[in-house]
């Protein structure tokens, strides 16, 4: 199965690893690293991890875009790269050894009227040639794109006979609900941002994903932070957790999540444990390292009907 994705505002993701941050200070760097950035670059990357084929969609401009795409190719990911005339941007992130993680992402390149559709017109191009039959549309639209062009997207892949998972908030969100994306992965921020009320419990969570799937939505699997994540869908309403160790770093652990939904069907129980060991290994690896297989712990996974309603949400959020 090709698993096809879209990031319109892609990066290079460069992590250092400090022991504190401090204000107006030398920080030394324990170690660092430079990854492939954009959330559905993160869900090629899982997904490629895993072992299956992916297909990866996104605008590409300047030497940083070219470095992206060399890293992208060394990984065995095929790049449907489409030009444009602004440099891909380069996102920093500060990890601390308590977990804490501070994140400078810039702006990336204005997109123009012609790249856009260009973008568009290269997902059907390529969705078609590799009869992929998921597409995961993700991440923050770039300057240049309205909150419609996931919507136009969504609903030019169903005309194509595919199905969308659409991770993305605010206005483009709200927006493509109304095409019926076929699952959304919202974090608890950004499910509380869709229906506009806070969410302190797993409860509160619930009643929202429920909004998100009357409001167009075919199924929500939300990532609710070191509480676990839940999916609620045409089969079922179901609730999953993993113990974790030690927590190197969330970035990605939510792409990494999505990976591993739609590799395992898209749909499920099955398909929400595989989200979760998923996103279990990937916050106990550094940066944002996708996980293979050898560092997925399924065993550990526990999938129930039984949702802790009262459960409190934690703060954090798995990104």
């Amino acid at each position: 199965m090709t698993i096809l994705t879209v990031t319109p505002n892609p990066s290079l993701d460069r992590t250092y690893e400090i022991p504190a941050l401090t204000r107006q200070a030398v920080l030394r760097a324990a170690t660092d690293r430079v990854d492939p950035g954009g959330k559905g670059v993160n869900v090629s990357r899982a997904v490629a991890a895993a072992g299956h084929p992916t297909i990866a969609v996104l605008p590409l401009g300047g030497p940083e875009g070219a470095l992206l795409t060399r890293l992208l190719d060394a990984l065995g990911i095929e790049v449907a790269g489409v030009p444009v005339r602004g440099s891909t941007r380069v996102n920093v992130a500060l990890a601390e050894p308590d977990g804490a993680l501070t994140k400078i992402n810039a702006p990336g390149p204005e997109v123009t009227e012609h790249e856009a559709e260009a973008l568009l017109e290269t997902v059907r191009t390529r969705t078609a040639s590799a009869d992929a039959e998921w597409i995961a549309c993700c991440g923050s639209l770039p300057r240049g794109l309205t909150p419609e062009w996931y919507a136009e997207l969504v609903s030019r892949s169903h005309r194509a006979g595919a199905r969308i998972a659409l991770d993305t908030s605010g206005p483009a969100l709200n927006a493509a609900l109304r095409e019926g994306p076929d699952v959304v992965k919202p974090n608890g921020d950004e499910l509380a941002e869709a229906v506009g009320r806070p969410l302190t419990t797993v409860g509160d969570a619930l009643k929202a994903a429920e909004d998100v799937r009357h409001h167009g939505a075919r199924a929500v699997l939300a990532s609710l932070g070191a509480v676990g994540q839940l999916l609620v869908d045409d089969t079922g309403t179901y609730f999953g957790s993993a113990p974790v160790r030690t927590v190197r770093s969330d970035v990605g652990a939510g792409d990494a999540s999505l990976a591993g939904f739609l590799a395992a069907g898209g749909r499920g129980p099955e398909a929400l444990a595989a989200a979760v060991a998923h996103g279990a290994a990937a916050v106990q690896l550094p940066g944002s390292a996708m996980p293979t297989p050898g560092d997925l712990d399924r065993a550990a996974v526990n999938v129930t009907t039984e949702v802790p309603l009262d459960h409190p949400l934690s703060h954090g959020v798995v990104r």
